[in-house]
């Protein structure tokens, strides 16, 4: 009985020290869980054989049971490894078995996978390509492919407009170009300027002769616009503009950009012939650069395309739009242009013009004194004549015709950065301008006018207490731009969706998937306080094509994608696994563990939901073995093994003693 005793101690102490050696060489292995053995006595006894007083037949070792207890978190300086905080496993795909593990250190394969050093495949919830989670679990996987481009649906702009700004002046013009012999010829010599703001009426004269040295001459559009321009509220220029073909003269040597071999050309300003060097030059490009190379610093060309009556263009032979010669002097001289071929040439004379305008000080009409019926308007009949047009009208190239201003990038179909612009130009307040404010809006791509802004503007109204009521009636605060057609540097459509067919079938928001280059811009959250213009937020949904960059793992497990266009993607999220009896799973190597009837079916779910740990990114699980208490254990179990040595020793002496009685 005592060697079989001894024999089932040593046994045990063997385990002991197994166990306890197989923890230590694990102390560094990630992910790992300690074991530690349990014992059981062992008695013998029959149906009718116990005793009072049982002696027991030893020890035997009834399971070695893991402990499933935290292990430190140490980081790392991968962004895919993750250790769990709290309960739970990693689910590893091996092969089609399905295996648990707490060790996070993963990597990506060749074809994009997330994998353990053993190449077993992790599982979680897969995403859609918008990166929404679908919630079916599969093998996770990377794409490294381009991020395709989105284009831009939604703008929407969080601005304050300085409700201090005062309404710009507009300078309106009422008069057309007035020729200097349309002014001399009137019978009269004087008019009367009447201002709108109360000031005393102004008789103002204009000769027909100038006298200069004893010599008169009729006075020149220059110096009518000269003494214009000394009239509070009134400005003018003068110019003369001088196109071939367009005066009705024509030469068929000048329809084609070649000129006539025997071609003649000569200018004269004010009677006095300018020298332009001809020699050499055959085209009418060549032309023109002699003329801009003239000794008159006040005279230039260029070329402009022909067109006819109706202003439809005029093609030659091949099908290309004729070239006309125009030219300009800025000073508004008399030109005489004289040109032709084979010897004949023909004189074309023209008079400088005086553009006048005036600003909203002068009254709409300006012409006899009502009150003296003598005095008569030199310029009534060019005013007659004229348009009502803003001279100082919205410029998105000249900041003092708006108030403020703000730009954005936006992308095309294909990814193409455009810059879209916002101007805002405050109006006078409609009606008795109490309790409402008014703006006008005016957007620009790319240096073209869009959402119809080009012909008519938006408008924004604000109430009292400066938020926003509407623009264009629409509460929402909202701008539909239907039609904008997507260029390259060149000014040329670049291949990407452009505007809607039907642009009153145009809806917000933006059904997907877009079809058209049609997007919305919000104002909603926009106000008018008295405070300096600013841009609270501005942000839009597009974004140009990018390359995969990085990867982040949130709290939740969601694996992200970074790309180079600062976007980010989700790709899937980690799925883990917890079990009613964790000390059920048995482990079957690599630091894995796999599913047993003891352990029950896994509850499968997301990190951080239920009784499920979160994920630490970049980190790992280190082993839970306290080196420590296994250095004891393991004295205690080589103790325990030499006792049980000493036992099967003594019961050899004992049984030797009596073998040796005589």
């Amino acid at each position: 009985m005592a060697f079989n005793t001894g024999l089932s101690g040593l046994r045990a102490a063997s385990v002991d020290l197994e166990v306890t050696g197989n923890n230590i060489a694990n102390a560094s292995t990630v992910g790992f869980k300690s074991s530690r053995v349990q014992f059981g006595d062992l008695y013998a006894s029959g149906f009718l054989s116990a005793g009072t007083n049982p002696i027991g037949d030893g020890v035997r070792v009834q399971d070695v049971a893991q402990s499933f207890g935290q292990g430190n978190i140490s980081f790392t300086d991968n962004g895919l490894d993750m250790a769990i905080s709290g309960d739970g496993f990693f689910i590893l795909n091996n092969g089609g078995e399905v295996r648990y593990s707490r060790a996070g250190q993963f990597t990506i394969d060749k074809n994009g996978f997330v994998i353990n050093n053993q190449n077993m495949k992790v599982q979680g919830y897969t995403a859609d390509d918008d990166g929404n989670l679908s919630g079916i679990r599969g093998d996770l996987q990377v794409e490294t492919d381009n991020l395709a481009p989105r284009r831009t649906t939604n703008l929407k702009s969080d601005l304050n407009l300085d409700s201090r700004e005062s309404v710009l002046e507009a300078r309106v013009n009422r008069f057309a170009p007035i020729s200097a012999t349309d002014i001399i010829t009137n019978t009269g010599d004087s008019f009367v300027v009447q201002y709108a703001d109360g000031r005393p009426k102004l008789q103002v004269d204009i000769p027909d002769q100038i006298t200069k040295d004893g010599v008169s001459r009729p006075i020149t559009a220059r110096e009518i616009a000269g003494q214009l321009n000394d009239i509070p509220g009134i400005s003018a220029s003068a110019t003369t503009s001088f196109r071939f073909e367009g005066d009705g003269g024509g030469l068929s040597g000048l329809e084609t950009d070649l000129l006539a071999p025997d071609f003649s050309f000569s200018v004269a300003i004010d009677g006095q012939n300018i020298p332009i060097s001809t020699s050499g030059v055959t085209t009418k490009e060549g032309l023109v650069s002699a003329i801009n190379s003239s000794s008159a610093s006040s005279l230039s060309a260029s070329l402009v395309g022909a067109v006819d009556a109706s202003g439809n263009p005029i093609l030659d032979g091949t099908g290309e739009q004729v070239q006309d010669i125009r030219i300009i002097d800025n000073r508004g001289s008399d030109l005489t242009v004289e040109y032709g071929s084979g010897g004949s040439t023909t004189p074309y004379d023209k008079v400088g013009e005086a553009s006048v305008s005036t600003d909203r000080t002068v009254q709409d009409i300006l012409t006899t004194d009502p009150t003296d019926p003598s005095v008569t308007s030199l310029i009534a009949d060019g005013y007659a004549a004229g348009e009502l047009a803003i001279t100082n009208a919205f410029n998105p190239l000249d900041q003092r015709t708006y108030n403020h201003a703000t730009s954005t990038t936006i992308f095309d179909s294909l990814g193409n950065p455009h810059e879209l612009t916002q101007f805002f130009v405050k109006n006078p307040a409609p009606g008795n301008g109490v309790g409402v404010s008014e703006w006008s809006i005016y957007l620009q791509i790319d240096g073209e006018l869009v959402g119809g802004t080009a012909s008519s503007p938006y408008t924004a109204r604000f109430t009292e207490d400066g938020t926003l009521q509407s623009i264009n009636g629409d509460a929402n605060g909202e701008i539909l731009i239907t039609d904008w057609t997507p260029k390259d540097p060149a000014g040329e459509p670049n291949g990407a969706d452009g505007p809607p067919a039907d642009p009153q079938s145009v809806v917000s928001p933006i059904p997907e998937p877009p079809t058209s280059s049609a997007f919305v811009l919000t104002l909603s959250d926009t106000t008018q306080y008295g405070a300096s213009f600013g841009v609270n937020d501005q942000r839009q949904n597009g974004y140009t094509t990018g390359r995969l960059s990085g990867l982040d793992v949130s709290g939740e497990g969601v694996i992200f994608a970074r790309y180079t266009n600062g976007q980010s993607k989700s790709l899937g999220q980690v799925a883990l696994a917890a079990f009613n009896n964790t000390g059920g799973l048995s482990p079957v190597g690599d630091t894995t563990w796999v599913e047993t009837f003891e352990s029950g079916q896994p509850v499968i779910g997301s990190p951080a939901t239920g009784t499920l740990g979160s994920i630490e990114a970049s980190s790992v699980e280190e082993s839970n073995v306290d080196l420590s208490a296994e250095l004891v254990n393991l004295i205690i179990a080589q103790r325990n093994y030499q006792a049980n040595a000493k036992t099967i020793e003594t019961s050899d002496a004992v049984t030797q003693t009596i073998i040796n009685l005589r």
